[in-house]
């Protein structure tokens, strides 16, 4: 496979290169610290988003018919890959962009997609998605929060935890227990925000400021229009979902410029002749190109049109050891670049800490690439 890019897709990140240096303001390093959900960072992506979306290259390979450019799934993997080398300067938004439109586009209704899909593609919407319970993380069959159809609307009672963005974003996409079958019981409801009935709860933590939240829902009342897919659909809707939103942030582009980041400042002090820190650049440069490639062939698969099934968990594996390879390097061998010696390499280390535990943890994607991609025995209970 060639994974060089063409004339037209090195244009495209010409043009997305030249709009960061001219758009991003020159505290950009310092202020990014902030973390992705912090209002002041979200508030400016909410302007960044618009002016991208204004030179149409916000969502370049959503169709034409829904305010794209149709072009093909490697502009998003171009988009993606430039806006995380400088720390994804979209905020939240890149859910938009990644999961929520599409997803929306294959299942929504008519009126759904004209709510929702118009706002999202002038860089208006912020989303959060209610997946993860204090009891059901990773396994999201077990979840518990319930919604109950009382006079032709739906009752939710139920928590939410670690839900990014929830302080700040307009609609939750919500996964609710219907019946009690494990799978087949789940439903998704696009719930705003401001219903009565649901609080918001920061959870103070390490990767930034007003990252993560608990989310309560108390009697809260949404309509039958509120509901996406059928009843007991979600499984299906989510597989969908995931497969996007779990290769849609390439985490190893920001752990490579990291790298790079470190390596250099290490020469510039003198301190890179050590066999022991060559040697271990090497192996995060090797992992991060490793992780590269295994995302890039499930790219490739998009663009031939095939399905993509259980590779995208080791692909997802792969972007996680570089990811900790990374920050343990500059853990190590940089220590002072965490204290306030490099705002670049912080914020990195910020996104990194998450990086096998968001979109899925990493112990839950090795069961999948065991059971699934190697299709190894399980342990007889």
């Amino acid at each position: 496979m060639d994974f060089t890019w063409n004339e037209e897709q090195r244009a495209f990140r010409d043009k997305l290169v030249a709009f960061l240096d001219k758009t991003l303001p020159e505290d950009w390093e310092e202020f990014s610290k902030h973390g992705p959900a912090s209002p002041a960072l979200t508030a400016y992506a909410a302007q960044f988003c618009r002016e991208i979306a204004g030179e149409g290259m916000l969502f370049p390979h959503w169709p034409k018919e829904h305010g794209g450019e149709g072009l093909s799934p490697w502009h998003q993997q171009i988009l993606a890959e430039v806006m995380w080398e400088v720390g994804e300067p979209r905020g939240g938004q890149y859910m938009n962009v990644n999961w929520i439109g599409p997803t929306l586009m294959a299942y929504g209704t008519e009126a759904q997609k004209a709510k929702y899909l118009p706002q999202i593609a002038r860089g208006e919407m912020l989303w959060c998605q209610g997946f993860s319970e204090p009891n059901s993380g990773s396994d999201l069959a077990s979840l518990r929060t319930r919604a109950e159809l009382v006079d032709g609307q739906y009752r939710i009672n139920g928590q939410k935890i670690w839900t990014s963005y929830a302080g700040l974003a307009d609609t939750c996409f919500l996964l609710t227990r219907t019946s009690d079958d494990r799978k087949k019981g789940i439903t998704i409801l696009l719930v705003p925000m401001d219903t009565p009935g649901i609080t918001v709860r920061q959870i103070p933590s390490l990767i930034g400021e007003g990252d993560i939240h608990e989310v309560f829902f108390d009697d809260v009342m949404v309509p039958l229009s509120a509901r996406f897919g059928e009843e007991g659909q979600a499984w299906e809707i989510i597989s969908y979902s995931l497969k996007n939103e779990r290769l849609g942030i390439p985490r190893y582009q920001l752990a490579r410029a990291a790298l790079d980041r470190a390596v250099n400042t290490l020469k510039t002090r003198s301190r890179f002749q050590r066999e022991a820190v060559r040697i271990e650049a090497a192996r995060c440069a090797a992992l991060t190109e490793a992780a590269r490639i295994a995302c890039y062939a499930i790219v490739q698969k998009r663009v031939d049109g095939l399905a993509v099934g259980p590779e995208a968990s080791s692909a997802r594996f792969a972007v996680v050891q570089a990811e900790r390879a990374v920050c343990e390097f500059v853990a190590e061998f940089l220590p002072e670049a965490l204290a306030g010696g490099s705002a670049f390499l912080q914020m990195h280390h910020q996104r990194g800490i998450v990086a096998g535990i968001a979109s899925g943890a990493a112990e839950i994607q090795l069961n999948i690439i065991a059971s699934d991609v190697l299709e190894l025995p399980r342990e007889p209970r």
